[in-house]
């Protein structure tokens, strides 16, 4: 499992999300099987105003900006396709050609 101090904020804010619903999830399940509903870890209703470090906030600022820069450099640099010289396709057709007639000659209708 991966060490949580090695994980991004955004990442943290998930894994405490889908931590919650699993806790819903199975008190869910707790109070269809019959059971009495489990005390809550986290308090349903959170009071005063979540805080943000500073260097937490610096960290999203540079992921911001350098998925800027990446988003306009793909736009910037087009794929380009590879081309094949007139020699090497006919080379390759004629070695598909000779193994198909190996083939052939073998009596198969597929390689």
């Amino acid at each position: 499992m991966t060490p949580l101090q090695d994980l991004t904020v955004e990442q943290l804010r998930k894994l405490v999300a889908i931590r919650e619903q699993i806790e819903t999830l199975q008190s869910e399940i707790d109070l269809i099987a019959g059971g009495e509903p489990p005390a809550p870890s986290v308090p349903l209703k959170r009071r005063g105003r979540r805080k943000m470090s500073r260097s937490e906030a610096a960290r999203i600022a540079v992921a911001a900006r350098w998925a800027k820069v990446k988003a306009k450099r793909a736009e910037a640099e087009p794929k380009t396709r590879r081309k094949m010289s007139a020699a090497a396709r006919a080379k390759m057709a004629a070695a598909a050609k000779a193994r198909w007639a190996k083939a052939k000659a073998a009596g198969k209708n597929r390689l």
